[in-house]
């Protein structure tokens, strides 16, 4: 290893570590959100049948992100992985309009659980490449997340198979982590 090779690696130590807790309903692109964070290929992806854990670099940050799959047989499952939750991130099919209601009953499910009270919450508005994608705004409304007044919140429109939004959405839970820690 060279020395800027070095230098490089120290100066991407990160500062402090995050617990990020990735859910949302089946298909709706988790697993491909965490593998495009971690800089991996997205063309083979399978359903979680319980949970993928990565480690991923961002603005000083170490984010450990934990994808818990979405399968209705699994979402009972959740609540034995809130501890310790530093951002809730929950990802939304944007595409299938058939099941906003089933996420945003989930969503507010999890919004109510104690552990999670007050913990920040990006929602990632995914596979907005796709044709009929609701946008980002009309999802929010959906969602009611402009009532939320107890935890500081985000709606990132995007798209995890190209990686579009991704990274703003990360840069929110970084900015919005540091102005919490001051």
């Amino acid at each position: 290893m060279g020395l800027l090779a070095l230098l490089r690696k120290l100066r991407s130590t990160p500062d402090k570590e995050l617990r990020l807790l990735l859910l949302g309903l089946d298909n709706a692109g988790k697993t491909t959100l965490l593998k495009k964070l971690a800089s991996e290929d997205v063309d083979y992806i399978t359903p979680t049948q319980g949970f993928n854990i990565k480690s991923v670099q961002s603005d000083g940050f170490k984010l450990n992100v934990w994808d818990i799959g979405g399968q209705r047989k699994i979402r009972p499952y959740w609540r034995n992985y809130f501890e310790n939750t530093d951002v809730l991130i929950y990802v939304i099919d944007s595409a299938d309009r058939k099941r906003m209601e089933e996420t945003s009953v989930e969503l507010m499910d999890l919004l109510l659980e104690e552990k999670l009270l007050g913990v920040p919450l990006l929602v990632y508005a995914n596979k907005q490449d796709l044709l009929g994608a609701a946008p980002a705004s009309e999802i929010a409304e959906g969602l009611g997340l402009l009532s939320l007044k107890d935890r500081a919140w985000q709606i990132q429109a995007c798209s995890a198979t190209t990686g579009e939004g991704v990274k703003d959405g990360m840069d929110w839970v970084c900015k919005n982590v540091r102005n919490k820690k001051k």
